[in-house]
């Protein structure tokens, strides 16, 4: 069916748009998530009495606790944002390597009008977020600028690359919050240098923050089918590249849901609230499976539990960094939630040697 997958021919063909979710700092590379709170040295580092300072615990505390509660929240925050007007995607050919230079062309187009569109219904911000995506120096293999929107944009030559990392990111990623998360696949591809490529997919509705949705498994699921039929076309583009999916936050509950039969090299959960399983070898996947979090990430706060809840099951089950997932624990420095993937950091060095296979070189955790 193409990268858009079922749901792109699903939305085209229903009334456009999809609801405009809020933006929060939660993606991969981004500095000043809600409850981080930075000490002077090492963020994170246990004060004089061996104890981590009152008011950054208290900070991270209340954090979980919103996330926390947000169960029994009625609806989405999301849903109080009208729909913006943009044009459906554009008809793109199977991508072969042939073709890659005409869809990303096709798709810049289509940002250029989706730009247009959102500043003729007064939507300033949404307008000036996808005019950037319209620059010739950007490369989409998807793009559809619809509601909170989709977007799969390539760093470096995607046909020739020897190793490729998808990034999936984790929750209030949108069209208004992609640079952020677009910044983070920039430092890994710099990180990575010429024999990779990148690609940041931001290619399902992400849950708000602070929502319901983001302690079920609802919008995983309906994420983990486009994220296959997403990595297979990748293998039709390139077949004989290592593939490497990295996973953030709710990011590793999608990818863990998708990971089984895949055929990528590694999988890694970063900053993960849980995957929805027991342990690695419930992913039945044949890929190593690796994890980290910082040790200033407000994600440890979090219970890593399932309960059934009101009928929903809420939580996502056991700590991918503990001994009894069975994941391979790499050292993510001492960042926080949104550090993993920061230029010059320990978890973006540890993350770069899992792309590239030079995992003799790694720091555990």
């Amino acid at each position: 069916m193409g990268l858009r997958g079922r749901a792109a021919a699903a939305r085209t063909a229903a009334q456009p748009g999809r609801p405009k979710r809020p933006g929060g700092p939660s993606q991969p590379g981004q500095p000043g998530q809600p409850g981080q709170a930075r000490q002077p040295g090492r963020a994170g580092q246990a004060d004089q009495r061996g104890q981590r300072p009152r008011w950054t615990r208290a900070r991270r505390g209340l954090l979980a606790a919103l996330i926390t509660g947000a169960v029994v929240a009625p609806i989405s925050a999301a849903t109080a944002h009208p729909d913006i007007p943009a044009p459906a995607p554009a008809h793109i050919a199977t991508l072969t390597p042939t073709t890659l230079d005409s869809a990303y062309a096709a798709n810049r187009a289509n940002a250029a009008k989706a730009s247009r569109m959102a500043a003729a219904h007064g939507d300033r911000s949404r307008a000036v977020a996808v005019r950037s995506m319209a620059d010739p120096s950007r490369h989409f293999l998807t793009f559809d600028a619809r509601g909170s929107g989709r977007a799969a944009e390539v760093f470096g030559d995607l046909a020739k690359a020897d190793h490729v990392a998808v990034l999936v990111p984790g929750s209030d990623t949108s069209l208004d919050t992609y640079d952020r998360f677009r910044a983070g696949a920039v430092a890994l591809h710099q990180r990575l240098g010429p024999r990779a490529a990148v690609i940041a997919w931001l290619g399902y509705d992400t849950p708000g923050t602070i929502s319901p949705e983001v302690l079920t498994a609802g919008l995983a699921k309906e994420a983990a089918p486009e994220l296959r039929d997403f990595i297979s076309e990748l293998k039709r583009v390139n077949g004989h590249a290592r593939l490497t999916l990295l996973c953030h936050s709710y990011g590793t509950v999608v990818g863990a849901r998708a990971a089984s039969g895949l055929g990528i090299s590694d999988l890694v959960l970063i900053g993960s609230p849980g995957t929805g399983v027991d342990s690695a070898a419930g992913l039945h996947t044949k890929a190593r499976v690796w994890a980290g979090r910082g040790s200033d990430d407000w994600i440890a706060d979090v219970p890593h539990t399932r309960a059934d809840l009101f009928g929903t099951t809420v939580g996502f089950g056991t700590d991918p960094v503990s001994p009894a997932f069975g994941a391979r624990v790499f050292a993510a420095g001492d960042g926080g939630h949104s550090d993993y993937l920061k230029p010059g950091s320990v978890s973006l060095a540890n993350l770069a040697r899992i792309v590239l296979g030079e995992t003799s070189e790694m720091t555990h955790g």
